[in-house]
């Protein structure tokens, strides 16, 4: 049997180094693109707020376990809230998100909730990365309320963490159940960095961070 807290840095251990690149600059570079100005960055965040909104919305939809659903149900609402503050910040009125990032489905093919909380676990892991490039990207753009907008987001899944592993301690009623949902939390990462690897190497990029 584990525990939330060793959980969590098991899974990161795990997997450093697909958690570093996608902490490292070239993560932003994969997801706009190679367009990192304001509007790609915005819109690519969007795409993400708008499928994990998508995501959470789903699995609370069809969740029994009444403490599980109010979690995913939770976490649903932020990124809903995290959607609609970044389309409000886009230039494009109209524009629709049509990408679902690798990550997330993923995540939708997840069907047991020992799955879905450790895969969720996954995900917040590696969108606290990603957020920290989003900030990085507008502190260096001189725009330090859009920055601090950002830092907000990831304050919000310091919270889903938070959330997220009280409800492995609940979910989880043996070690076969922790190892799923250990599973899953590192198969999240890994379609995370998956889609990072293609879409560098499909530009002609070198996925690994030059040091």
């Amino acid at each position: 049997m584990t525990d939330p807290d060793a959980f969590v840095e098991t899974v990161n251990e795990a997997n450093q180094t697909a958690l570093s690149r996608l902490g490292s600059s070239k993560s932003l570079y994969a997801d706009t693109g190679g367009e990192i100005d304001t509007e790609p960055v915005l819109e690519a965040t969007a795409d993400a707020e708008y499928a994990a909104w998508q995501t959470f919305r789903e699995w609370a939809d069809d969740e029994a376990d009444d403490e599980a659903r109010a979690a995913f149900e939770a976490t649903a609402a932020d990124e809903n809230d995290h959607y609609e503050t970044v389309a409000d910040k886009l230039a494009d009125d109209e524009y629709e998100p049509d990408e679902v990032p690798q990550l997330h489905e993923y995540l939708r093919d997840r069907e047991d909730t020992v799955s879905r909380t450790g895969a969720l676990v996954g995900r917040i892991l590696a969108s606290q990365r990603s957020k920290d490039q989003v900030v990085g990207y507008f502190v260096g753009d001189a725009d330090p309320q859009t920055a601090s907008l950002f830092r907000g987001f990831g304050e919000d899944l310091d919270e889903q963490l938070e959330r997220a592993t009280a409800l492995l301690e609940t979910v989880c009623e043996s070690d076969d159940d922790w190892d799923r949902a250990e599973e899953a939390a590192t198969g999240a990462i890994q379609a995370a960095y998956d889609e990072y690897v293609e879409t560098l190497e499909g530009m002609g990029a070198n996925p690994k961070p030059v040091c």
